[in-house]
């Protein structure tokens, strides 16, 4: 093992290593609840999202660490879920919409061979780099506002502030300050713990009850993608090319940049490159694509890795340890499915990732109102469309407008306007999705 993971060679050992992976997997294991949480909405039956959120997170984080051998973990990444879940709204069914996740998995491990994947993160303005994340960030914690009825439609305003008083309400706001609370004093697995405590808290005032504990792991009712050429086909029966666009694009960039990120700060870059940076990116790619097959939206890599480096995570081992731990989850489908039924539990983990994510807003240019003005169409348009294709459409296509204004255009990169043609085509001549 100390070979085959070059422990000795990293500074680490078994045991730092299996304290990483568990300190990994207790920061981002809500999203074991909170997926099925949010992917119901589209009408996919809680346990097939519950196995296929497992089933992904296992394949790619077991690549991460058996081939890559890189601290990261990765599983279904929060607001790809809720973006799915307005493709199924614009009038397709589950099925459909996870045809543009399949294509977008299969293009991803095809860009994931070459060296195209880096080329294009070159080319993206970091201004719309950082306003893709502060969007989604927007979104997501719109998300779990409106799920957990603190927000709730208005024929006026279109929405407004919910009924402080309902018990499910009272739940929410007092976990997001729980929360809050636990993330300020550096608990570890703060989120987790927070939704454990909430859970206790419902359970104790009567709002859920549980049937069991433990069962057999159960695959679902039915694979989402059986013919591998009928996606082709139904991407264009339904005009999904902005949502296969969607789907890519962020996933590139998010992935990517939370690589980068975790390796930096776990020093595992050599001269500004990431060393195995194909199979490293190669991980979520497969991720994305068999989770589309069992029924889930596309996968990611999770900034909450940089929990088990700060711990002393170096290798491969950690992201293996996550992956293990994946797969224990399997046998609690009972609490889970009983959990993820509670917006009160699911939601201030919406709402917090949220306010993290806003946070990339500061790295954005705001006195250069041509950098500033794309970003902000990218993070306002997200949240008050229940899209992050149209965010991402308006801000592709506005920046070489105002690059062109101002006599920048040729600072504009050229893919950046193979881009904004797409998402032209996609929003007006597609009718968007």
């Amino acid at each position: 093992m100390n070979r085959f993971f070059k422990l000795t060679e990293q500074g680490t050992t078994v045991k730092t290593e299996i304290a990483a992976g568990f300190t990994t997997f207790l920061t981002m294991s809500y999203i074991i609840i909170v997926n099925p949480a949010i992917l119901t909405a589209a009408g996919i039956p809680a346990n097939q999202v519950f196995m296929a959120t497992i089933i992904s997170a296992v394949i790619a984080s077991g690549w991460m660490g058996l081939v890559a051998n890189y601290p990261i973990a990765i599983a279904p990444g929060l607001g790809l879920n809720a973006y799915f879940v307005s493709v199924v709204a614009s009038g397709v069914d589950y099925k459909t919409a996870f045809s543009s996740v399949f294509i977008a998995g299969v293009i991803f491990l095809l860009l994931s061979l070459t060296s195209f994947r880096e080329k294009l993160i070159l080319s993206i303005p970091e201004s719309l780099k950082s306003a893709i994340s502060a969007g989604i960030g927007l979104f997501i914690a719109f998300v779990g506002l409106r799920l957990s009825s603190v927000i709730v439609a208005d024929p006026v305003n279109l929405v407004k502030l919910g009924d402080l008083h309902s018990p499910g309400v009272l739940l929410t706001l007092f976990g997001l300050m729980l929360t809050v609370v636990l993330l300020l004093l550096n608990v570890p697995g703060a989120i987790f713990v927070s939704m454990v405590i909430i859970a206790l808290v419902a359970f104790a005032t009567g709002q859920i009850t549980f049937d069991g504990f433990v069962s057999l792991p159960k695959l679902g009712n039915q694979l989402m993608i059986t013919n591998p050429l009928k996606p082709f086909k139904d991407i264009v029966d339904h005009s999904l090319y902005g949502a296969v666009l969607s789907f890519l694009l962020i996933t590139i960039f998010d992935t990517t940049g939370t690589m980068i990120g975790v390796a930096k700060r776990a020093g595992l870059m050599k001269d500004g490159n990431l060393p195995r940076a194909k199979q490293a990116l190669f991980a979520d790619a497969l991720g994305t694509t068999v989770g589309s097959i069992f029924g889930t939206s596309p996968t990611t890599a999770y900034i909450e890795s940089g929990t088990g480096v700060a711990v002393g995570g170096r290798t491969g081992l950690t992201a293996l340890v996550v992956a293990f731990l994946f797969f224990l989850s399997s046998f609690f489908y009972p609490v889970v499915s009983v959990l993820s039924s509670v917006p009160a539990i699911t939601s201030p983990a919406l709402i917090i990732v949220g306010s993290m994510m806003i946070g990339e807003a500061a790295n954005i240019n705001w006195d250069d109102f041509s950098e500033a003005f794309p970003a902000f169409l990218v993070i306002i348009a997200m949240p008050l469309t229940s899209s992050i294709a149209t965010g991402l459409a308006l801000g592709f296509m506005t920046y070489p407008i105002t690059k062109f204004i101002t006599k920048q255009s040729k600072d504009v990169h050229p893919l950046i306007y193979l881009f904004a043609v797409l998402f032209f085509i996609q929003l007006f001549l597609l009718g968007g999705h």
